[in-house]
């Protein structure tokens, strides 16, 4: 088998989120979050876990970036716990979380890896969704640039690297209009206001972030992008749903007119003066990838097709062709200035044997990405570079702490991480820029 060779400047890195890794949640003045208030709403997480003690990252974060760094990363994503930073979601600063962050960044940086900041990934102020109705209030963009203001003033004259939101489909379609995450909502017409206020407190951030963070600051978005097979008739409305509902709106200034003219949303429309807003020029476009949706004849975009394919702990269909899909069509139909893999992984029964986990599944689904994601580099995509989902065993929302994304094994009794065999193979593909059939521990 051939070589796969990445340029030497390529950003390896992973990613992790805060609600899924930091615990501490009441501590140092943070504020409760949706994710909070809905781990303990019965009979919504799975074994009504929570993110209380996570990984316990809050306490630990020097073993993970001395972690880090002995696998060879060049950059770590994270996520910023916006009710640690802003309690009742705006109003009083907490000194102490942005101290953490100063810490976690400054220890980074002296580690030699690039911090790659995102300001939201689910764990909206519970204060904001009691008091206003979280994002379905118009409110939530300016209390979100805020809030940006507050921690890129903080931390931007290190940070350069900056997402405004992670996966803004889910947190718009899982908490509000399938009820499956916080804050648990199942109403298509406080979606679509969702939708649209996500796409403007983006808006309103990107210049403020540009602004505090300064020469070399890098702006961005971080999109789940799928190939969709449907039936013809769907495939126009479920596409613009999993694929244009945000990407179109913030490169071309429009909704997918198919998604307004189906209904699914009400009120879904084109705002001149808020398009104006959140069409912003962008440094790059973060992609997350998993798999592709194959979609039945129901018109709720949710029911996947079973196959015999070979899947993941997730019931996820490995499709290693749908990167190499969804890289090419964003260089095709958007053309970013540069696009980042922010999130690519896959969830396993792993389990502990003397003292290792040979994940080799793990191991062949990573290869058979970063060589499908290699071949879109050589077609043209300005890829920089890739964030393997998860560098640690985390809380996966939803199903508490039941599925393992981590290349580093996380024994949440005693918190102690233990390198699985992908973490070797990672590291070793980061050592030689280079993907081979040998690379296989």
């Amino acid at each position: 088998m051939p070589d796969y060779h990445f340029p030497t400047d390529f950003l390896w890195g992973a990613g992790t989120s805060s609600y899924q890794i930091e615990g501490a949640t009441r501590e140092d003045g943070r504020g409760e979050s949706i994710w909070d208030r809905f781990a303990r709403t019965p009979e919504k997480v799975v074994n009504g876990d929570t993110g209380d003690v996570a990984c316990d990252h809050y306490h630990r974060y020097p073993q993970d970036v001395a972690l880090m760094k002995e696998l060879g990363l060049r950059a770590y994503r994270f996520s910023i716990a916006w009710p640690r930073i802003l309690p009742q979601g705006d109003g009083a600063v907490n000194q102490a979380g942005l101290d953490f962050y100063d810490r976690l960044v400054d220890t980074l940086l002296e580690a030699g890896i690039v911090p790659f900041a995102t300001l939201y990934h689910w764990d909206l102020p519970q204060a904001l969704q009691e008091r206003q109705g979280g994002w379905a209030d118009r409110a939530i963009a300016e209390q979100f640039a805020h809030y940006a203001d507050v921690v890129s003033r903080r931390l931007g004259d290190r940070v350069k690297f900056w997402a405004t939101h992670n996966e803004p489909k889910i947190a718009a379609l899982l908490g509000h209009l399938y009820g499956m995450h916080a804050p648990g909502l199942r109403d298509p017409e406080i979606t679509a206001r969702v939708v649209h206020h996500l796409l403007l407190a983006h808006g309103e951030a990107v210049p403020v972030l540009r602004r505090n963070v300064g020469e070399g600051a890098q702006i961005g978005i971080v999109l789940t992008l799928s190939p969709v097979v449907a039936p013809d008739e769907q495939w126009p409305v479920m596409d613009a749903l999993h694929n244009r509902m945000f990407a179109d709106p913030i490169f071309k200034g429009t909704y997918p007119a198919e998604l307004v003219a189906s209904g699914m949303l009400p009120g879904l429309a084109d705002v001149p003066d808020d398009m104006a807003a959140i069409r912003q020029p962008l440094d790059f476009l973060g992609v997350n990838y998993y798999s592709r949706f194959v979609l039945d004849n129901a018109d709720d975009g949710m029911r996947i097709v079973p196959t015999d394919a070979e899947k993941t702990a997730m019931g996820w269909e490995v499709y290693p062709q749908g990167m190499y899909e969804v890289l090419t069509r964003v260089q095709r139909d958007y053309a970013p200035p540069a696009v980042y893999v922010t999130e690519n992984g896959a969830a396993y029964e792993d389990r502990l044997e003397d003292g290792r986990v040979h994940d080799a599944a793990r191991i062949s689904y990573l290869r058979r990405h970063f060589v499908a994601a290699h071949r879109a580099l050589q077609e043209g995509v300005p890829l920089r570079g890739y964030f393997v989902w998860s560098l640690l065993d985390n809380f996966e929302w939803a199903f508490g702490y039941t599925r393992r994304f981590g290349i580093v094994y996380v024994d949440f009794d005693t918190q102690e991480r233990i390198w699985k065999d992908s973490a070797y193979f990672y590291r070793d593909v980061i050592a030689h820029d280079r993907v081979t059939a040998e690379s296989v521990p």
